[in-house]
């Protein structure tokens, strides 16, 4: 189901204070970086993710790529970071920024 315009603005509200809890660097989108990944949107729901990359078009691909293999909406995308949004399936009111920052 797409987000609405809405559901983006909130959600980018939310990030805005959020600090990147992955950093993709040179090794490459490997099985462990992406079971880290879906590790991190079903804690969290709502995740930064630090892309080091050469070129801009290499940025974008790397972020669809992260995108596609968590099963992930790209909610906004600024320089090198990416902020990635999947609900999760039992959220944790403790980790989930979703429930955490609601108010915000």
């Amino acid at each position: 189901m797409p987000l609405s315009q809405q559901d983006i603005k909130r959600l980018r509200r939310i990030g805005h204070h959020l600090k990147p809890v992955l950093i993709f660097g040179g090794k490459g989108l490997t099985e462990t970086f992406v079971e880290e990944l879906n590790l991190r949107l079903e804690d969290h729901e709502l995740i930064k993710v630090k892309v080091n990359a050469e070129t801009r078009d290499d940025r974008a691909a790397i972020v669809q790529a992260l995108s596609d293999k968590g099963s992930a909406e790209l909610i906004q995308r600024i320089g090198n970071i990416a902020l990635l949004y999947r609900p999760a399936q039992k959220p944790n009111p403790k980790l989930s920024n979703i429930l955490r920052y609601q108010d915000a």
